[in-house]
């Protein structure tokens, strides 16, 4: 299973990328927000230092609701550097778009996906990335797990190629459940993936070597 980070922070993206376990990249016009980084150039030039820092696939999401402006945009942001994924919205213009551009061999992911129907029509239109939302989900009192199982199934059975992309996710827990449900990807937030690394007995057991190194070095 691949690990993304979720983020427009260049810090948090070089911490995670330090770790040798990161492989991509996603990120949105919310996350470019909370960043401070707005209008059209300066958020272009913000894709380019992401990819700069990652050896993987980075996201850029289009802003247009329309096929035409999906697949202006589309061209641009392939333009900025080879890493470049473009993030497309699940939505009728949108799958026009990704069969498009798939055909033109350009990588895409499809982004705001509830549902299996909807990871049905994705894959048929030949995504790269699918990204089911599974916290968003949860918040609704469904289960976003189950929905990402349902879907890597589904995807196994009918031999297609889209890598599923768990997104929204909340916790370490999530990430572990993704794994064993068959997800190809994650992406999540940096204190996620250091989530993972926290256990009690591991500081526990640490403490208690070094205590007796200590000891025997007095």
């Amino acid at each position: 299973m691949k690990f993304f980070i979720d983020t427009a922070n260049l810090d948090q993206i070089k911490e995670a990328n330090d770790l040798g376990i990161l492989d991509g990249v996603t990120t949105n016009p919310s996350l470019m927000a909370k960043e401070g980084i707005t209008g059209t150039q300066n958020i272009l030039e913000h894709y380019v230092k992401i990819c700069n820092i990652v050896d993987g696939d980075v996201s850029a999401e289009v802003v247009s609701t329309d096929f035409e402006g999906m697949m202006r945009e589309a061209h641009e942001l392939v333009k900025l550097h080879d890493n470049i994924v473009v993030k497309i919205p699940m939505i009728k213009d949108g799958i026009k778009a990704i069969k498009a551009l798939t055909d033109e061999g350009i990588k895409t992911n499809c982004t705001l996906v509830f549902s299996a129907g909807q990871a049905i029509l994705a894959a048929k239109a030949g995504a790269t990335y699918l990204s089911p939302f599974i916290g968003r989900v949860d918040d609704i009192t469904w289960d976003g797990l189950d929905l990402v199982a349902q879907i890597a199934h589904i995807y196994d059975m009918n031999g297609f190629t889209t890598e599923v992309l768990a997104a929204s996710i909340r916790n370490p827990l999530h990430i572990v459940k993704c794994a064993e449900i068959g997800a190809d990807v994650v992406t999540c937030p940096l204190n996620s993936i250091l989530g993972l690394l926290k256990h009690p007995l591991t500081d526990i057991g640490l403490e208690k070597f070094l205590a007796d190194y200590r000891k025997g070095n007095a």
